[in-house]
């Protein structure tokens, strides 16, 4: 694989050992909150906090690195701060103290996203993106599958004691932060020198080519009609999987996501990116659609099967397409601003699709994504018929 460079190979390692880290404590987050005296009605403000300032956050840096021509210190610095808020966690209680240590830890991702991302465009052409992005998402995505399975093997042995386990995550995120010592930034002229403020990124919508907008606008609206993974897993249980097969389709997933990442990539690159979107749109359509009447485990498992080669077929897919249109001294800031909204809009998405289950049904939230899903497809098989 001549097109796996040294620093693709490096920044696939750094997200394994991340991924790793923070999904060591996916599983057992809601419950280590609630035996500190978090309620759920806080547990969802703090997360609704921390997205939306991860969100802003990544178009700001990410326009901070074009502007600046430098990708490695935004890398090093999210990483860092990601890392270093794991322990933070387990060190005191407070509520205060852990709104301040999750939102280090998503405004860590804020700040290294569009510069990461940038990286890995730069280090390839236009012919291999897909397979970048996919050969990252792989590595990323892996770390998300041996997060849970570890946190599980030590419950098994230590229940209850998360504060080690928190810990004990400080280790991968460590590696992560090591590891970037051995990027180094290519020589480029930044994009900008105009001084920036918070939301100055949101300016680049007007100078933005037209393509990048029309892209943009269909993942948005994607975005708004997919809602949390959560709420995925809590139809499982609400279709009668007990918790243990709820954690172990979640981990299946992710195996899959992870496995199918790369394969995707190098499909996207032969029948086009489009294409291979519309392909993993449809999948979702499918899962989403047949959650709804399939109740057994060997049905939802298939399901779940498919929802994993949708993720490997939009995830990377999409940054690679975005960072195809737009200029490179802009790639950050193109992605900065679309993971940006993107984390907003499915912030959006998830509270109207918690309403949605709460005053109608769970047939409802799930039908009408759906829908949307085959409303995306219809939009990008008009507005990209020629391309």
């Amino acid at each position: 694989m001549k097109f796996i460079t040294r620093t693709i190979f490096i920044l696939s390692l750094v997200s394994l050992f991340t991924d790793i880290a923070s999904e060591m404590l996916y599983p057992v987050m809601p419950m280590y909150l609630t035996s500190i005296g978090f309620s759920v009605v806080l547990i969802g403000i703090l997360e609704g906090f921390a997205e939306a300032i991860a969100g802003l956050s990544k178009g700001y840096f990410g326009y901070l690195s074009d502007s600046k021509g430098k990708r490695k210190p935004f890398i090093q610095s999210g990483y860092l701060l990601s890392a270093v808020s794991k322990p933070m966690m387990a060190i005191l209680t407070f509520p205060v103290w852990i709104f301040f240590a999750r939102t280090i830890d998503r405004f860590g991702k804020g700040i290294r996203t569009g510069a990461r991302d940038a990286m890995l465009s730069e280090e390839t052409t236009q012919e291999y993106k897909g397979r970048v992005f996919g050969f990252h998402r792989a590595f990323d995505t892996l770390g998300a599958a041996l997060g849970p399975l570890l946190a599980l093997v030590f419950l098994v042995f230590h229940p209850g004691q998360y504060k080690t386990l928190f810990l004990l995550a400080f280790i991968p995120g460590l590696f992560a932060v090591i590891l970037t010592l051995r990027l180094k930034d290519k020589n480029h002229v930044s994009g900008s020198t105009v001084k920036s403020g918070f939301f100055t990124f949101l300016k680049y919508w007007k100078k933005s080519p037209h393509k990048y907008k029309l892209l943009t606008a269909g993942l948005l609206f994607f975005a708004l009609i997919n809602s949390s993974d959560i709420l995925l897993l809590l139809m499982l249980r609400y279709q009668g999987a007990n918790d243990q097969q709820v954690i172990a389709v979640y981990i299946f997933y992710n195996i899959v996501y992870a496995l199918m990442s790369f394969p995707m990539g190098m499909l996207g690159d032969k029948i086009g990116l489009k294409s291979a979107f519309i392909f993993g749109l449809t999948l979702f359509a499918v899962v989403y659609g047949g959650i709804i009447f399939i109740k057994s485990i060997v049905g939802l498992a298939i399901l779940f099967f498919l929802y994993g080669v949708y993720a490997a077929s939009t995830e990377g897919i999409s940054k690679a397409w975005i960072s195809n249109i737009v200029a490179a001294e802009d790639t950050a800031t193109a992605v900065g601003f679309y993971t940006g909204m993107q984390s907003i809009c499915t912030l959006i998405a998830s509270s109207l699709a918690g309403w949605l289950w709460y005053a109608f049904s769970p047939s409802v939230t799930f039908g009408l994504s759906a829908s949307g899903a085959v409303l995306t497809i219809l939009y990008f098989s008009i507005a990209f018929r020629k391309h």
